[in-house]
């Protein structure tokens, strides 16, 4: 049974066999196509698009034994990165991921591989283009990865992969660079959703590449049958970058935990600049408000009260005392909002 978003309409399933000769591609239309046909060269690669028909999934299991535990973790899509090995191949679970420019978000996927002695299958949600480059280098007339096994290939789009979270932190860092600057020039409530958001695509992130590092680690490092002493070197640079992505992951978090600090700071001095200015208003007040409750005392006799102007002369009273304490609150830049 398929678990997680159905996000490709209808399945699709394309097979490139190569060798040092040359490479053939076949697209499946329907599961009969795919019983009939027979391998002509030693090689082959069977990518599937879409995983929401078990049938296809039950047609691809019996054709190359997979386990059903295997079959049932590629139709789960919410698997955490990981490999299992069984006797005839081995599986492998990563996450790929896209951004998304038209809402700034990390969209992730997750892509499973079968490496066998002389196959490979990958599964994904949909079509990413992230393996194009890939099928390119297999269709090159001199092309140097037909001569390699299988297991090269499989290194392949482990390298690819891991290349795409370079790009990811890329947006994510130029991400975190504006949400600075605005929460500098101008703090408020969206902004603080914002950054919340961008730190859990960090997060999203960090779950997918670190469980990755662990895998390629005991790849790189074990005695599989599945990787030759050569493809294992390639192998471990891709562990080494896995590495470089976590580092400049750890980054961007501190980051954003600054931007946050940053935020709170700016929003705590625009209020203090708020309230900076309401208490000089109120002070400007306070002679004009002593001045009325001297002369509003209930006393038969007190100066002016007799007067013609005295209306006129209180009033310029009031007037003078606020103007003096403006010019002197200005002097000492309590006006000033910045």
């Amino acid at each position: 049974m398929h678990i997680g978003e159905i996000k490709t309409e209808k399945p699709s399933i394309t097979l490139i066999e190569f060798d040092a000769h040359g490479v053939t591609e076949t697209r499946f239309d329907s599961l009969e196509a795919s019983r009939l046909h027979q391998p002509t060269r030693a090689k082959m690669w069977l990518n599937v698009y879409g995983l929401h028909d078990p049938a296809v999934m039950a047609e691809i299991g019996r054709r190359f034994k997979l386990h059903p535990l295997v079959q049932e973790d590629i139709l789960n899509t919410h698997q955490r990165p990981k490999s299992d090995e069984y006797a005839d191949y081995l599986y492998i679970v990563a996450r790929c991921f896209d951004f998304d420019t038209e809402s700034s978000t990390l969209n992730s996927d997750q892509v499973s591989i079968v490496l066998g002695r002389n196959f490979v299958l990958t599964f994904q949600e949909q079509a990413t283009g992230a393996f194009e480059a890939i099928r390119e280098r297999l269709r090159a007339e001199h092309g140097a990865m037909r001569s390699h096994g299988t297991d090269y290939l499989a290194y392949a789009l482990l390298d690819t992969l891991v290349d795409r979270y370079f790009v990811m932190l890329d947006n994510l860092g130029d991400m975190t660079e504006d949400l600075e600057d605005l929460a500098l020039s101008n703090p408020n409530p969206a902004l603080l959703a914002e950054i919340n958001r961008v730190k859990h695509e960090a997060l999203m992130l960090r779950r997918a590449v670190w469980p990755l590092r662990e895998v390629l680690n005991t790849l790189s490092r074990a005695d599989s049958s599945f990787f030759t002493a050569d493809t294992r070197l390639y192998l471990r640079d891709i562990y080494d970058h896995t590495v470089h992505v976590l580092e400049s992951l750890e980054s961007v978090r501190d980051s954003l935990a600054d931007l946050l600090d940053i935020y709170l700071s700016s929003v705590s001095n625009r209020l203090n600049t708020e309230v900076r200015i309401l208490t000089v208003l109120t002070t400007l007040f306070m002679p004009a408000t002593l001045i009325a409750g001297i002369f509003g005392m209930n006393f038969r006799v007190m100066p002016l009260l007799e007067e013609q102007n005295g209306f006129v002369i209180a009033m310029g009273m009031m007037a003078v005392a606020a103007t003096l304490m403006a010019a002197a609150f200005w002097r000492r830049n309590w006006l000033k909002t910045r």
